[in-house]
């Protein structure tokens, strides 16, 4: 299935980029996203690219005069931005989805649906994969990851069931596990074994990535890299991720902190953004029939104060 940028008429609408401006893309993925802001700044701006992928620059079909790319991990962002002469930017992205190319290829182990190795880095330089992970970690390191970060209601016997089909043979490949999944599900929820099997593809991918914890650190940086009147995008694509950007962006606008029974503000604390989207955006029922892969996107935004 090749990939269609998701809400890319809203990203630009928030993002506002105009002629000679300056932006960071740090999930470039497969630029779609990149080549709509290159097309609205023109020959005069720029834009730094970062992937923690490096095929997703190798997979990339069209030429962006203006387009700087870099390997690498957004949790590094302020560094990588400071590093390439980034420091103050008109507007950050952050699209948190999967690649098409990344979810279709089966060496990568993402999805269930097509069988091959259990892998599910994004950087392939990384040491630790989704295999070592599963066949390394305590029944209670499992549960917690299943629980936390797929939020899965039978996360404690496909965790038991998984220590315990090791003792045999270790899990290789995504089929092997998917198999695992659907025998762990309790009988008369055994049609939704699917679902099961999509949260706990997802909590491992969470950790073995370092997901949550890059993308709090990386929105703790975008403010400094910010001009004032810049702005910040995020598109979330499930309920962790949004948590993580709907709190930031809320303690980043929030002003006195005061207890309320003070007459006055001493703490001298003002916002540092503005909240541009009061909910979060969603795809139109005509986007969601054109990518079904967009369905479960929210766009959050704020503006630099």
């Amino acid at each position: 299935m090749p990939h269609i940028p998701v809400l890319l008429k809203e990203v630009t609408e928030f993002l506002d980029p105009k002629p000679g401006g300056k932006f960071i893309d740090a999930t470039f993925g497969a630029g779609g996203h990149s080549r709509a802001i290159s097309e609205k700044i023109g020959p005069t701006g720029k834009i730094l690219a970062l992937d923690a992928n490096s095929q997703a620059f190798e997979n990339f079909k069209f030429k962006i005069l203006n387009l700087q790319t870099i390997h690498g991990n957004f949790r590094n962002l302020k560094a990588i931005a400071e590093e390439n002469g980034f420091e103050k930017v008109d507007g950050i992205l952050f699209d948190l989805g999967l690649s098409s190319d990344m979810l279709d290829d089966p060496e990568r182990g993402f999805s269930f649906q097509k069988n091959g190795p259990l892998d599910m880095r994004f950087d392939r330089s990384q040491k630790i994969t989704a295999a070592d992970l599963i066949n390394s970690a305590t029944e209670r390191e499992l549960l917690k990851i299943f629980k936390e970060y797929g939020e899965e209601r039978f996360s404690k016997s496909i965790a038991r069931a998984i220590v315990e089909n090791r003792k045999e043979a270790k899990l290789k490949t995504t089929e092997e596990l998917f198999n695992l999944i659907k025998k762990s599900v309790p009988g008369r929820f055994r049609h939704k074994a699917q679902d099961s099997a999509r949260r706990i593809f997802q909590a491992i991918r969470i950790e073995v990535n370092g997901e949550l914890q890059a993308l709090g650190s990386a929105l703790n940086q975008t403010l400094d890299l910010l001009k004032p009147g810049g702005r910040v995008v995020v598109i979330s694509f499930h309920s962790l991720e949004d948590r993580i950007v709907k709190k930031f962006f809320q303690e980043a606008a929030k002003g006195c902190v005061c207890p309320p029974e003070f007459p006055q503000c001493v703490c001298g604390k003002l916002p540092l953004v503005k909240i541009l989207t009061r909910k979060p955006i969603t795809p139109t029922e005509r986007e969601i029939e054109q990518n079904s892969r967009a369905r479960p996107a929210k766009l959050r935004a704020i503006e630099k104060i």
